[in-house]
């Protein structure tokens, strides 16, 4: 039993430290080969995936990597490791702020302990990479390769054609993305010199979307000369929630949404904590003993420590990075780097000056404009199109979890303006009537969840609930491809996928890309693997959170008896 709940203990110090640190998403390729035999190179980008090394060769801290800060070089977890850090933190804390009210030194503290994981990570005050830290040298290796030799097949005819995956652009995801443009361009013109062609193909996703964003908004001329299609899946150029909001005042941590996100991750095979870990949590929520608990520190102390902790835990951890502060939406943007770097005119602003300045030129440059920018592609004759997936809440550190996502990014900001309902209310009655009245029927999703018709390219915007930001099925590659490569605009109408909206089956959690889709119907479209419904996650006044608390023990000592009978056995 004590080993159990050490392990159990583990686990959710795990589980908070990886919630508490905002994550991004990769991409994983598939062997998948398109019908349609594209007659240009298709180039895909993908986003923080990629391993990056020092100069020795070792592996750069990853937020993927994180438990192993938990752990000794055998496995096991290391408690005396975790003790020192915690010790090192609070202390501090303690001696100096609530003593003295002096929080410097705690600040200092939370920034050092950070920062001996992240440290070979971090860029420098310039926004420059630092302690000879990039791709690996094969990387770089296969993409010299890659772009100067032809990569085509032929068919038993000896036409030439080519196929995905061939083409990958890596990348330094930390760097500013503009300055990553102007290489994204040198590579397609490479390409194409190698290949004797005139156009490629663009696939990008996550980080990858800012990247070629930016790119179009920097070299129109060529993109509309080389580029005959932009195909965008988990996109994140209009700002991703769970990196803009906790760095712009809008930090939480909301229990029972953490109890929605362990449930979605074990239904869709990413991990699974165990039953024991969600019913403590909804127990904890229920009764409300955390909100008693937590009340005074937040009365007294939430608004004095709120800026410093969040610059101290930002510039110790993922925000040095130029790519992560382009996830920022254009409303927090502002807000989010008085939080980080205090306001005009303080040390910090002058202390990272250099990396401020490759903020702000990407904000005027690429976050302002996206919508103008993607326009005038499309009008330049580039065919451009959009997967959003959906049917998760925001990630639990958001206190927009309540929104349609993948997790990472809420549906509207990935598909570029659609309106959505939430995941406790679909769209009002009254809405969807209105819009069917006026003609827009077959842009409401069946679920009642989106209106596709205020999307930037309706059209072309094509939407997969129960399909999360890491997963790439397929399908979805299939249909990226033809963007890419078809020498037509792949619309809603002439696409491979059978509709609109669909939904997608994981028939096999342990290899995510194996799937299927089917289209949406009522019938089909509640996927959700928890039921929000907001008088049980929020019940109000005394005899509401009573009655949550006799439920929520009475559910927990039901389990934990199980566990321990079950391990007695």
């Amino acid at each position: 039993m004590k080993s159990f709940l050490k392990k159990t203990l583990a686990v959710v110090i795990i589980i908070s430290v990886v919630l508490g640190i905002s994550m991004m998403a990769s991409a994983k390729g598939t062997d998948w080969i398109s019908q349609s035999l594209s007659d240009i190179p298709i180039i895909r980008i993908s986003g923080d995936g990629e391993k990056l090394v020092d100069e020795n060769g070792k592996k750069v801290f990853h937020y993927k990597d994180i438990a192993s800060i938990l752990k000794k070089d055998d496995g096991s977890i290391d408690t005396e490791k975790i003790l020192t850090t915690i010790a090192n933190i609070v202390k501090p804390y303690l001696l100096d702020g609530i003593l003295k009210n002096d929080w410097d030194p705690y600040y200092e503290n939370i920034n050092k302990e950070m920062t001996k994981y992240f440290e070979r990570s971090l860029l420098d005050k310039d926004g420059n990479a630092q302690y000879g830290t990039g791709l690996r040298p094969e990387r770089i290796e296969k993409m010299e390769r890659v772009r100067h030799n032809d990569q085509c097949w032929h068919t038993e005819d000896g036409t030439k054609y080519y196929v995905n995956d061939r083409y990958w652009f890596y990348y330094d995801w930390r760097l500013d993305p503009i300055e990553t443009a102007a290489e994204f361009k040198s590579y397609i013109d490479d390409i194409l010199a190698s290949t004797g062609c005139n156009q490629a193909g663009v696939i990008a996703s996550c980080l990858g979307t800012n990247v070629v964003t930016a790119y179009l908004a920097v070299y129109p001329e060529h993109a509309a000369e080389h580029i005959r299609g932009v195909a965008y899946d988990g996109s994140v150029v209009c700002g991703a929630e769970i990196l803009s909001e906790p760095i712009s005042g809008k930090f939480t941590i909301d229990f029972t949404a953490i109890n929605r996100i362990l449930r979605d991750c074990a239904a869709i095979g990413l991990f699974d904590v165990g039953e024991f870990v969600n019913i403590s949590l909804e127990m904890l929520d229920g009764t409300g003993a955390l909100d008693h608990l937590t009340a005074p520190m937040r009365t007294r102390l939430y608004y004095k420590l709120e800026k410093g902790v969040t610059s101290a835990l930002s510039l110790s951890t993922l925000y040095t990075w130029p790519n992560y502060w382009a996830c920022v939406t254009k409303e927090d943007y502002p807000i989010a780097l008085e939080y980080v770097f205090g306001p005009e005119g303080s040390e910090k602003r002058k202390e990272y000056a250099g990396l401020i300045a490759k903020l702000d030129n990407y904000d005027k440059t690429v976050r302002q404009r996206v919508p103008e920018i993607l326009r005038s592609t499309v009008e330049n004759g580039v065919h451009f199109g959009v997967i959003s997936k959906y049917g998760f809440q925001t990630l639990p550190s958001c206190k927009t979890n309540y929104l349609v996502s993948d997790q990472f990014a809420s549906v509207g900001r990935s598909s570029f303006g659609a309106t959505t309902g939430t995941i406790y209310e679909d769209l009002p009655a009254d809405y969807i009537e209105q819009r069917k009245a006026a003609g827009f029927g077959d842009y409401i999703s069946p679920d009642g969840q989106i209106d596709a018709s205020t999307c930037l390219f309706p059209e072309s915007t094509w939407f997969i609930k129960n399909c999360n930001h890491s997963n790439w099925s397929d399908w979805e590659l299939r249909l990226l491809y033809d963007i890419a490569s078809s020498k037509e605009q792949v619309t809603v109408e002439n696409g491979c996928w059978p509709s609109r909206f669909v939904v997608y089956s994981y028939t096999n959690p342990d290899e995510k890309g194996d799937g299927e889709i089917a289209a949406m119907t009522e019938e089909n479209c509640d996927t959700e693997h928890w039921e929000a419904n907001k008088e049980i996650d929020m019940p109000d006044g005394f005899f509401g959170r009573i009655r949550a608390a006799f439920i929520s023990y009475f559910n927990w000592f039901e389990k934990v008896f199980k566990m321990i009978f079950k391990i007695s056995n």
